[in-house]
């Protein structure tokens, strides 16, 4: 049996992001993490998604799945992001058309098997890892528009301590009653919003009392984004999606963001 991780490295949508997704691998071993996982939507808004797989397996990075690895590998018509909006909806079919026919049959069963979600136990800490929530794969949980009661609501009807979600893109946490935790861990795959180029990710480090809950530590990592943006270009990607990886402000998908989080951006 594997012992206990005591310190873990979790990290959000990838997006087809390898630099980004190499570059935090690197970081998180340098950083004393001796498990990592990764909360789902491996493709989605960068080029050549299947450039992304190796790499998780090559670092034993455990996966789970999110919505766009659910729409790949049962080969529905969309991602299910749930957009209402037509322009965000045009960028989100741009981008799932392109992420299904570049990746490779292989990969959307390996896509398939994942989990959809991962739970861990660490000195009788319950963890609970999911994609959007955990109700549902592609629920949006913000921190302006989420109660804290919902979110401990959430904890236990999962039985769970610490609940780690993604799919909104910004990384924030927030102690619930009795010493639970909420964390969105960020995303790897494009910049947090915020003007940075960087990316984030989020290391949690379990002490050694018994059932207390981890602290968390959001980590930013540079990677090679001017790179990343040629390889976009290279790929015909939109504009706007280049824009958002040499800038670090959202272009698209700003339909979803609750007025206080997009009053933080450019657009």
């Amino acid at each position: 049996m594997s012992p206990e991780p005591h310190r873990i490295a979790v990290f959000g949508g990838v997006y087809s992001n390898h630099l980004a997704l190499a570059a935090a691998i690197e970081d998180a071993a340098t950083r004393g993490a001796d498990a990592l996982y990764c909360l789902g939507d491996l493709g989605a808004f960068g080029p050549n998604p299947d450039r992304v797989f190796p790499l998780l397996l090559d670092a034993d990075v455990q996966v789970l799945r999110g919505n766009y690895d659910d729409s790949i590998a049962l080969g529905l018509d969309d991602c299910q992001c749930g957009y209402t909006d037509p322009r965000d909806n045009r960028f989100a079919r741009l981008s799932y058309r392109y992420t299904f026919r570049n990746t490779a049959e292989t990969w959307r069963r390996w896509l398939g098997r994942l989990p959809g979600e991962i739970r861990l136990e660490v000195n009788g800490t319950r963890v609970l890892m999911c994609h959007g929530s955990p109700r549902r794969m592609n629920e949006f949980l913000w921190e302006s528009a989420t109660s804290t009661q919902f979110l401990a609501h959430l904890a236990r009807e999962r039985e769970a301590d610490v609940v780690l979600a993604t799919h909104t893109g910004i990384p924030w946490q927030r102690a619930l009653p009795g010493g639970g935790l909420f964390a969105n861990v960020g995303v790897l795959g494009r910049p947090a919003n915020d003007g940075r180029t960087d990316v984030w990710y989020a290391l949690l480090d379990f002490g050694p009392a018994e059932g207390a809950s981890p602290e968390v530590e959001f980590v930013s990592v540079a990677y090679d984004h001017e790179r990343f943006a040629r390889e976009m270009r290279a790929e015909g990607l939109p504009d706007e999606f280049v824009e958002t990886i040499l800038t670090g402000w959202w272009t698209t998908c700003l339909e979803v963001l609750p007025a206080r989080e997009r009053a933080r951006g450019r657009y």
